[in-house]
C-alpha cells in the first residue's frame, strides 16, 4: 500500500527544511521564495517500537517498517489557481497525494524572509484553502458540463453524479472545504473519483514554539501539530539519549508528525515476525483478515483459509511462539475477523 502526503504552504515557511529533517535527504534549502520547483519525494519510516522488540524476540535477520511517502511541493501564492507563482504545476502535484500537511508559519524570527505582511497562521491557511477551492471549482464545473448530455437523456448514474457534484459546487462557492462537510457513503465514493484537493484529509503543522501559537488559533484548527522545524533540523540524527541530554524531547516532533499523518489516513498496522524478518504491514482500520492477507500477497486473500492471531504484547510476555501456543494465547480466526492494530498474524491459505 503506497501512501503519499504532500507538504504544502506559502513560500519560505520551512517546508524544505521539514522535508530534509523527515527524510534525511539532501534538498535545496534556501532563504528565498520558490527554492523548490520540482516536488521532492522521500520514503519515510513510520517509527514503531513493536517492530524492534518483536525482531529481538524472533532473532529476525531484518526489520521492515511501514512507510509513508512525503512530497515537498513548491510554495503556493495567492492566485495560484489562475497560474500565479508556480500555479497549476503546484496544484497538480497536490492532486497526486493522499493527504496534505499544511505548514503554517508561527515563528516570529525577523531574519527569515516572510512573503506576507504579517505572521498570521490562520490567514495563511485561508490563502491556501481559497486556492485549492478555486481549483476544485474548475474541476467540478468541467465535469458538470461534461455530464450535461447524459443528464438530459435521464441516464441514472449520470443524474446521481450530477446531484453530488452540484452539492460540492454549492459548498465550494461558499468557500467551504469539502472534507469538513457532511457526506453519505455513496457521495464519498463519487467524489473520490475526482481527486479533489479540498476533499483530502489535512493536518496543520504550526512552525514555531508553543509560545508562538495562541489558544485562539488552536481553537480554530483540528488535527494540528506545533513543531519548531529549525530545532528539529538541528537535532537530526540524534538518538533518544542524546536528544534528552541536549534538552530536546525524547520523541522527536517529526516522529509525532509521521505517526499523526499515518493516523490521518485511517490506517493501522499488523505485524508478522520470524527468523527471516519482522515486518509492519499497512491496512485500513476495519479491514478483515482476508484483506490483511491480501496486502502480503493477492493470492493469500483469494485462497484465505484462516489466520493465527496473537496481540504483540501477549507474544512478548509469552517469550516465544511455542510458549504462546502451549498456553492457548494464539487464536484461530476466520474470514470475518476484524484485524486490530498490533496484531501479530500468521496466515494459512490454500
Amino acid at each position: 500500500m503506497s501512501l503519499s502526503i504532500g507538504i504544502v504552504g506559502l513560500p519560505n515557511v520551512g517546508k524544505s527544511t521539514l522535508f530534509k529533517t523527515l527524510t534525511k535527504k539532501q534538498v535545496l534549502i534556501a532563504n528565498y521564495p520558490f527554492a523548490t520547483i520540482d516536488p521532492n519525494v522521500g520514503v519515510v519510516l513510520v517509527p514503531d517500537q513493536r517492530v524492534d522488540t518483536l525482531a529481538e524476540l524472533s532473532k529476525s535477520a531484518k526489520k521492515i517498517y511501514a512507510t509513508v511517502d512525503f512530497v515537498d511541493i513548491a510554495g503556493l501564492v495567492k492566485g495560484a489557481s489562475e497560474g500565479e507563482g508556480l500555479g497549476n504545476k503546484f496544484l497538480a502535484n497536490i492532486r497526486e497525494t493522499d493527504a496534505i500537511v499544511y505548514v503554517l508559519r508561527a515563528v516570529k524570527n525577523a531574519d527569515i524572509i516572510n512573503t506576507q505582511t504579517e505572521i498570521n497562521p490562520l490567514k495563511d491557511k485561508e490563502i491556501l484553502d481559497v486556492e485549492l477551492i478555486l481549483k476544485d471549482l474548475e474541476t467540478v464545473n468541467k465535469r458538470i458540463d461534461g455530464l450535461a448530455g447524459d443528464v438530459r437523456a435521464g441516464k441514472k448514474e449520470s443524474v446521481k453524479e450530477d446531484v453530488v457534484l452540484r452539492k460540492a459546487k454549492d459548498y465550494l462557492s461558499q468557500q467551504k472545504v469539502l472534507i469538513d462537510q457532511a457526506w453519505t457513503e455513496d457521495e464519498i465514493e463519487i467524489l473520490k473519483n475526482f481527486q479533489l484537493l479540498t476533499f483530502k484529509p489535512r493536518l496543520y503543522l504550526l512552525n514555531g514554539k508553543p509560545d508562538d501559537v495562541s489558544s485562539e488559533i488552536l481553537a480554530q484548527l483540528k488535527n494540528y501539530v506545533i513543531l519548531d522545524i529549525a530545532s528539529e533540523y538541528e537535532s537530526e540524527g540524534l538518538n533518544k539519549e542524546e536528544r534528552v541530554g541536549l534538552g530536546f524531547a525524547e520523541l522527536s516532533g517529526t516522529d509525532i508528525l509521521i505517526k499523526k499523518s499515518y493516523e490521518l489516513l485511517g490506517l493501522q498496522t499488523f505485524l508478522t515476525t520470524g527468523e527471516d524478518e519482522t515486518r509492519a504491514w499497512t491496512i485500513h482500520k476495519g479491514d478483515k483478515a482476508p484483506q490483511a492477507a491480501g496486502v502480503i500477497h493477492s493470492d493469500f486473500e483469494q485462497k484465505f483459509v484462516k489466520a493465527e492471531v496473537i496481540f504483540w504484547e501477549d507474544l512478548l510476555r509469552a517469550g516465544s511462539y511455542a510458549k504462546a501456543r502451549q498456553t492457548g494465547l494464539i487464536r484461530t480466526e476466520g474470514k470475518e475477523y476484524v484485524v486490530y492494530d498490533g496484531d501479530v498474524i500468521e496466515f494459512k491459505h490454500g
